[in-house]
C-alpha cells in the first residue's frame, strides 16, 4: 500500500502579491526586456520573487534568502519547479546586476506604464517629489563606473545627517502612490537640480505620440532656469514664498474679493505673470484653516521677537559706550534682526573724572562715555500688517495657459492631490518593516536595481489597494475594519493581517499530489472575488 505523505506551506496574503503580479505579467514583462536564458531563475521570476519577499512583511523582518521562501509554495507564488535554494544571495544579485545593465528606469517605467494601462488608471497629471533614504555600512565606490550614483551625506529628511544616504526620486499617478517613476540619485542631490531632470527623463522615455501629463511639483521646481530647461511641457507648482512678487500679490489680494472653491474652507483669484521669461498663470489661494494656523503662529513669532528685542536692550542699556556712534551702531545690530518691531532710544552722555565726589567747577572730565537714557520696543505697524495680510494664503502656478484646459479650480485641487501622491508612497516605501532600514548591499549599482525592486513592491501595493476599493465602491460592498466597523477604503496592511494563517496543505498520494488551501473564510473569499481571478487562482479558488 503506497504511503500518503503531508506537510504545509503558509500562503498568508502573498498570494495576494502574487496574483497581481501574475495579472500584469510582471515575469514576462522583466524576461522580455532583460532576457537571460541561460539562468535558472529567470530575472522576472527573481524580481517576482523579491517583490514577494519585499511584501512579506506583517510583524516579521525581511530575508533577502531561501529562509524566506523555505516554507512558501512557490509553486503558486512564481512558477512550479523553483525551489528555495535556487532564490539565494548570488542568484538575485546577479538579477539585480542585470537590472541595471538592462536601464532602470526605462524598465521599471514600461513595466509600470504597462500595469497602469492595464487598469485603466493613466492620468493627466502626475505628481513628482523625492526623499532621502539612509544606509548602514561601507560601500564599494568605483568612480569610474558610468551611470552610479554616489553613495555620500546630505540633507537627511529622516534626521539622521550621521549616516550616507540615497536620494530616491518618485512619480505617481494622480492623488495616489501609484509609481510611474523611480529613480535613485547621489546622496547629496539636490531637489531643485534633480526634480527637471527627473521630469525630462520620464518624458522622454513616453511613446511616440503620447501626450505628456502635467507635471505637479511642490516649490523645489519653480526657479527661473528650471521653468526655462521644462520648456512646452506642462506643469503646476507652489510659488517659493521668498519671491517678491509673491509676497506682493500674497498682500494686495482682498480676501474678500477672492472666488469661493468647492474645497470647504478655501478661496482663490487668478493673476497672470511673466517670471523667468515663462508666461504663467499665478492662483492665489486663501484657506481659513491654513490662517487660523498662521495668525497663532505669527501672534507667537511677533511675541517671542518682542522679548528678544527686550532682553538685548537690556544688555546695551546696562553698559556703556565710547562714542555715540559705537552706542547707534549695537542698537542698530539689535533692530537688524527685527520683522515685526522696531526700538526708540535717547542717549545721554556720561562724564568720568579722576576722583569721587563731586567735580570740581571748571575741571574737565578724564573721558566721557554713552549710555541709553531710555528706550523701548515698538511694534512696527506696516510689517505687522503686512504679515497678517498674507497669512493663509499662497501661490500657485502653470504655464497651462488655456484656461479652458485647465481651470482656476483644476490648479487647486490638483495641487491639494500632491500629499497624496509621492509622501505615500515614500511613507510605504519607509515602513520599518521593508527596504528601508535593510538596505545593505554592498554595490552602488545593486543599491540602485533594488530602490527599482522597492517601486515595484509599492507598485503592486498600490494597485492592489486601489482595486479593492475601487470594486467595494463600484459594488456598494463593505468589509470590517480594524474594529469591526463597514469600510470602503480598508488599506492593503489590514488585509494582509486579515489573511495571517491561511495554509496550503500539499498531500503526496498515490494519484500524485494535491493541494489545499486551509482556513479560509467566506469573508476571505469575498475579498478574494473582489480581488479578481488572479488573485483567487494562487488561493486554488474558482474565478
Amino acid at each position: 500500500m503506497d504511503e500518503v505523505g503531508y506537510r504545509t506551506e503558509r500562503l498568508d496574503h502573498l498570494g495576494i502579491v502574487a496574483g497581481i503580479c501574475h495579472e500584469i505579467d510582471l515575469i514576462g514583462q522583466i524576461d522580455h526586456l532583460v532576457p537571460a536564458p541561460k539562468r535558472q531563475v529567470s530575472v522576472g521570476e527573481a524580481v517576482q520573487a523579491m517583490v514577494i519577499n519585499a511584501l512579506g512583511f506583517v510583524n516579521r523582518p525581511l530575508y533577502l534568502s531561501p529562509e524566506f521562501f523555505a516554507n512558501k509554495p512557490l509553486e503558486i507564488l512564481i512558477r512550479p519547479g523553483i525551489t528555495p535554494q535556487m532564490l539565494n544571495d548570488d542568484s538575485l544579485g546577479r538579477a539585480l546586476d542585470a537590472l541595471w545593465e538592462a536601464g532602470l528606469t526605462k524598465v521599471f517605467a514600461q513595466v509600470a506604464a504597462h500595469a497602469l494601462t492595464h487598469f485603466g488608471l493613466m492620468s493627466r497629471f502626475m505628481h513628482v517629489d523625492t526623499s532621502s533614504f539612509h544606509l548602514h555600512g561601507a560601500y564599494e565606490q568605483k568612480t569610474d563606473e558610468q551611470g552610479v550614483i554616489t553613495i555620500s551625506h546630505g540633507y537627511s529628511r529622516d534626521h539622521r545627517p550621521d549616516l550616507k544616504q540615497v536620494v530616491v526620486g518618485l512619480l505617481t499617478t494622480y492623488r495616489s502612490a501609484l509609481p510611474v517613476w523611480i529613480q535613485a540619485m547621489d546622496g547629496n542631490a539636490s531637489d531643485t537640480h534633480s526634480l527637471p531632470q527627473m521630469v525630462r527623463a520620464y518624458v522622454q522615455q513616453l511613446r511616440q505620440g503620447e501626450e505628456p501629463p502635467y507635471i505637479v511639483a511642490d516649490s523645489a521646481l519653480y526657479t527661473a532656469d528650471n521653468l526655462q530647461a521644462l520648456g512646452a511641457l506642462k506643469w503646476i507648482t507652489r510659488v517659493p514664498e521668498r519671491i517678491g512678487l509673491v509676497q506682493e500679490v500674497e498682500r494686495a489680494t482682498d480676501v474678500q474679493a477672492m472666488t469661493p472653491s468647492s474645497l470647504p474652507g478655501y478661496y482663490y483669484t487668478e493673476v497672470g505673470v511673466t517670471y523667468g521669461g515663462v508666461r504663467q498663470r499665478w492662483l492665489v489661494v486663501y484657506s481659513q484653516a491654513a490662517y487660523e494656523r498662521d495668525v497663532k503662529a505669527l501672534q507667537q513669532r511677533i511675541a517671542k521677537e518682542q522679548e528678544k528685542a527686550v532682553r538685548a536692550m537690556q544688555r546695551l542699556a546696562g553698559g556703556e559706550f565710547a562714542t555715540q556712534a559705537e552706542a547707534e551702531q549695537a542698537v542698530n545690530e539689535v533692530c537688524r534682526r527685527l520683522r515685526y518691531h522696531t526700538v526708540r532710544v535717547n542717549y545721554t552722555v556720561v562724564s568720568h573724572y579722576g576722583r569721587r565726589g563731586r567735580p570740581t567747577k571748571g575741571v574737565p572730565p578724564e573721558r566721557i562715555g554713552w549710555r541709553l537714557a531710555s528706550w523701548e520696543v515698538v511694534a512696527e505697524e506696516g510689517a505687522q500688517e503686512a504679515a497678517y495680510q498674507r497669512a493663509g494664503k499662497f501661490v500657485l502656478a502653470t504655464n497651462e495657459l488655456d484656461a479652458d484646459a485647465l481651470s482656476s479650480e483644476d490648479i487647486l485641487v490638483v495641487y491639494k492631490g500632491q500629499g497624496v501622491g509621492p509622501e505615500r508612497g515614500f511613507r510605504f516605501l519607509k515602513d520599518p518593516l521593508f527596504f528601508a532600514d535593510s538596505l545593505f548591499l554592498k554595490l552602488p549599482r545593486r543599491i540602485m536595481a533594488l530602490t527599482m525592486i522597492m517601486g515595484l513592491a509599492l507598485l503592486v501595493y498600490a494597485l492592489a489597494e486601489h482595486i479593492l476599493r475601487q470594486r467595494l465602491q463600484k459594488t456598494g460592498q463593505t468589509i470590517p475594519n480594524q474594529v469591526g466597523k463597514p469600510t470602503q477604503r480598508p488599506t492593503l496592511r489590514r488585509i494582509f493581517q486579515m489573511f495571517e494563517g491561511i495554509d496550503v496543505l500539499v498531500v503526496h498520494g498515490p494519484q500524485g499530489v494535491e493541494r489545499h488551501v486551509l482556513n479560509l473564510s467566506e469573508l476571505h473569499q469575498h475579498i478574494l472575488r473582489l480581488l479578481g481571478p488572479h488573485v483567487q487562482k494562487c488561493y486554488l479558488a474558482p474565478g
